[in-house]
């Protein structure tokens, strides 16, 4: 069987691209680092260690900051090899836990009703919670993708 002929209906279709395998973007990359010496854009790549070890130095005293703006395309490379696209996307899930993550609303998003309901009415189970979505949101995803 012989693929079908060029036609201007088909042109600019084409198999599956590389823009549908990236999970983690490299310009949302820089926009977590832009609140990097909190460790945002390490947590967004699946570096929770590291974000960690960021969040309480200021960034390693903001020289490690700095240093990451030049490594944050490896690291989303990393990131979307790691971490493969699937029904929830991970960038949306961040976004949510970043700015409404004490609400519980990215456990929402990610079909956890009854948690997020437990997020709702405590804060985010008075940031503990919190503080561990941050650590873990990648391979929750990860998880909910594979198996949901």
């Amino acid at each position: 069987m012989q693929p079908a002929p060029m036609t201007a209906s088909n042109a600019h279709s084409t198999p599956l691209s590389n823009e549908a395998d990236v999970s983690h973007p490299v310009l949302v990359g820089y926009l977590f680092w832009i609140l990097g010496f909190f460790g945002a854009h390490r947590f967004y790549f699946g570096k929770p260690l590291t974000g960690i070890l960021w969040f309480f130095t200021g960034g390693l005293l903001l020289v490690g900051w700095i240093v990451d703006a030049f490594f944050i395309p490896a690291m989303a490379d990393e990131a979307n090899q790691r971490y493969p696209n699937g029904r929830i996307d991970y960038t949306v899930t961040w976004v949510l836990l970043t700015f409404l993550g004490l609400f519980g609303i990215h456990r929402f998003y990610m079909g956890k009703i009854g948690t997020g309901i437990i997020y709702l009415v405590t804060g985010g189970l008075f940031g503990i919670g919190y503080a561990y979505d941050i650590c873990t949101l990648n391979e929750q995803v990860e998880e909910l993708n594979r198996f949901g």
